[in-house]
């Protein structure tokens, strides 16, 4: 694209404008990025895409090697600001027409080299816009992944009810996943408190099949190894109906309905009690003889 990169370079200037006139007109996003930064963007582009056009029309060789590279930039940082992998295309594809504007006034007298240089630019810029498409996909599946992890993570505390005694309240459906999350916490809590017995309420969580009961149960015996005590809390009637249609063996692990009971044998296995404590009573002193 040697000609296409003498086109680029003599009118760097109005295809620099005209790419931003037309930005505005279409693919504007104001609200996420400003005039100086826009213009930065597009200059940087620009001067990348002619510099590699130079050399190779092929976006996928080495003279594209910066321009892959910047575009893979954009397309981060405009994930971060918000903007959408298609609205990221479209800040790319919004090139073409002033490229071929500039073109056309430079090649107007050789019809058949215009279409076939219009051609070679034009899916140049299209494999481009295509390949930050990727990018943004690929970053923002990276951010979900994240995210997952990171709720995984807050959907699994461990809380200390007393000396060495851990709960540890299941919120949603256990999978694989989740599973080791759940396993991993728990068995740090255990060693970094130090306790000697732990409370699995499963309150909430909606239902139990046999695959949640193995992960459970997984669990379970991790924590044992860890030579912890574990109970199982929350056992609502709906819940245990299933676990016995389904002919699951829970027979060697401690269950409770409630965690409040669990908590209750708990400290009964420490050697600990609840007493209830009687009202304070109001001493009002009597008023001496006079």
């Amino acid at each position: 694209m040697s000609s296409v990169h003498e086109v680029l370079q003599k009118n760097e200037g109005a295809i620099l404008s005209g790419w931003l006139a037309e930005m505005a007109a279409s693919t504007r996003r104001s609200d996420l990025m400003g005039d100086t930064e826009l213009r930065q963007q597009a200059a940087e582009l620009l001067r990348l895409f002619a510099h590699a056009a130079r050399n190779s029309s092929d976006t996928t060789s080495e003279a594209f090697s910066a321009t892959r590279e910047y575009l893979r930039e954009i397309a981060k940082s405009r994930l971060d600001q918000g903007f959408t992998p298609s609205e990221t295309a479209m800040f790319i594809l919004s090139l073409k027409q002033p490229v071929f504007n500039s073109m056309r006034d430079e090649l107007e007298s050789d019809p058949t080299q215009l279409v076939a240089e219009i051609w070679t630019v034009g899916n140049a810029l299209d494999k481009l816009a295509i390949q930050t498409v990727d990018s943004a996909v690929e970053f923002r599946d990276q951010v979900i992944v994240r995210q997952q992890q990171e709720m995984l993570e807050l959907s699994t505390p461990v809380v200390k009810l007393w000396d060495g005694v851990l709960a540890l309240p299941l919120i949603g459906t256990l999978d694989s996943a989740r599973t080791q999350v759940v396993m991993e916490s728990l068995l740090s809590a255990i060693v970094e408190t130090n306790s000697q017995i732990a409370i699995i309420d499963i309150t909430g969580v909606p239902t139990v099949d046999t695959l949640v009961a193995q992960h459970l149960i997984k669990t379970i015996t991790a924590a044992r190894l860890m030579g912890a005590e574990c109970y199982l809390s929350g056992i609502r009637p709906a819940i245990a109906q299933t676990i016995v249609h389904l002919g699951i063996d829970l027979a060697d692990i401690q269950t409770k309905a409630k965690l409040a009971d669990a908590f209750g044998l708990a400290l009964s296995r420490l050697g600990k009690s609840i007493v209830t404590a009687k009202p304070a009573t109001n001493i009002t002193s009597k008023p001496k003889d006079a």
